[in-house]
């Protein structure tokens, strides 16, 4: 017998109700009176999966908001599991289930959609098998590990018509969006340079083998990233290194701070659907941060130091200088607060990156970063990575999406997967 999904049970409840000719109450939580209440089959079923550091914000959001239901939580890490599911119940008044297997959580009927908030080497394959599981997707950035995962992510999205947002939220806050506008309009003339400031991470380092803790699952927590002895500094979420530190769990600096940055530039010179065509490593030719080029000879310039705005556009007419907290200046100082003219190209407006993510829910329209975006992006972060590591340039096809005339770079695109965690596409 097919168990009943908690909408059909709800429809099923409320047809008996009518039926019985004695009179029935129904709590206003139920019916969606009142200004806190939403009808329970009109609020988003939501699934979080992976609770470090950048899920605190999700778990907030969702779990306080009226109109999503947070029904289920995952984590290999069975100590994040319980004051998670306290902060989840003290914000929606209810608790939810908890999974330390994801794939558990995806067989869900009931599921309409998950947050993705695992470290970087585990996005995609779970993105997937949500898509494929009829389920949409916020997953963090970068979308992916490597530039085949996401290829396979964007025709999954295709073919189940899915509605994935990408976290880089830049996309979502005014200045940013503005500064695009300008770069787009040609307020600033031809743009030839465009300073991008990631910072740097220490080097990676092998620590020593620790003992694994009782209730982490670090088997699967490497999933499909090499084995290496445990130690708490190699997992540890932080964003000043711990796991982002590792090449073989995401790009470093460029899938960190670059995933937002490139992602903006991408926006801002209207080239969401394409990409560079050759990338340098630091140190290269006298030339001493990282750098790469668009086909028309724009320049973007990888800026290791924590001075200046985050995005600097350099044009034949002026500048565009960018950060977040809504910075923003311009060079002459007027583009700041003019006034767009109904003529000039208006980019998607979004104030709110996970609000638009659940209206793209409701209306089956894509956000604001959906899957092409984002792969497009994480490949800029994953062809500078391999670049940095083969110290030497790397020229791309963006058409084609292949690596030219270098088949040892090319071998990069994808990266082999431990057993038994295969992609399945």
């Amino acid at each position: 017998m097919n168990k009943l999904s908690r909408r059909d049970a709800l429809k099923k409840s409320l047809k008996s109700a009518v039926a019985i000719s004695a009179p029935m109450v129904l709590p206003a939580s139920v019916l969606g009176i009142g200004p806190k209440y939403t009808a329970p089959n009109s609020r988003i079923n939501m699934g979080l999966i992976g609770h470090g550091k950048i899920m605190n914000g999700h778990r907030k959001y969702h779990a306080g908001s009226k109109e999503v239901e947070v029904v289920a939580i995952c984590d290999v890490d069975k100590r994040k599991l319980d004051p998670a599911m306290a902060e989840i119940k003290e914000l929606q008044g209810r608790d939810c289930a908890k999974y330390e297997y994801y794939e558990d959580l995806m067989s869900r009927s009931d599921v309409d959609a998950v947050v993705v908030g695992t470290p970087d080497h585990w996005h995609a394959q779970i993105s997937i098998e949500a898509m494929k599981n009829g389920k949409d997707v916020y997953v963090e950035k970068p979308m992916t590990l490597t530039i085949e995962e996401g290829k396979v992510m964007r025709e999954v999205g295709r073919r189940y018509g899915s509605i994935l947002q990408v976290g880089s939220q830049q996309r979502s806050e005014r200045a940013f969006r503005k500064a695009a506008e300008l770069v787009r309009n040609g307020y600033i003339g031809k743009v030839h340079t465009i300073y991008a400031r990631l910072g740097r991470f220490p080097d990676p380092t092998q620590y020593p083998k620790e003992t694994i803790p009782e209730g982490f699952n670090y088997d699967r927590w490497l999933g499909p990233a090499p084995w290496e002895p445990y130690n708490f500094e190699r997992i540890k979420g932080d964003y000043g290194g711990g796991w982002r530190r590792f090449w073989d769990y995401g790009s470093r600096k460029n899938g960190d701070w670059g995933a937002h940055h490139y992602d903006i530039i991408q926006w801002a010179l209207g080239r969401d659907h394409t990409g560079p065509v050759e990338f340098f490593p630091p140190e290269f030719e006298g030339e001493k941060e990282q750098y790469y080029f668009y086909g028309d000879g724009t320049k973007i310039i990888r800026r290791s130091s924590r001075e200046g705005h985050m995005i600097h556009f350099h044009g034949s007419e002026g500048e565009v200088m960018v950060s977040r907290g809504d910075k923003l200046e311009t060079n002459p100082v007027s583009l700041k607060n003019m006034v767009f003219k109904s003529s000039d190209t208006r980019l998607y407006e979004s104030s709110d990156h996970r609000a638009d993510w659940l209206n793209g829910i409701r209306s089956r329209k894509q956000p604001i970063c959906h899957v092409e975006i984002g792969h497009r992006t994480a490949t800029i972060c994953h062809l500078a990575g391999i670049s940095e590591r083969l110290k030497r340039p790397v020229r791309w096809d963006p058409d084609k999406e292949t690596i030219v005339g270098d088949k040892e770079a090319a071998k990069w695109m994808s990266r082999p997967r431990r057993a038994p965690y295969g992609l399945l596409g």
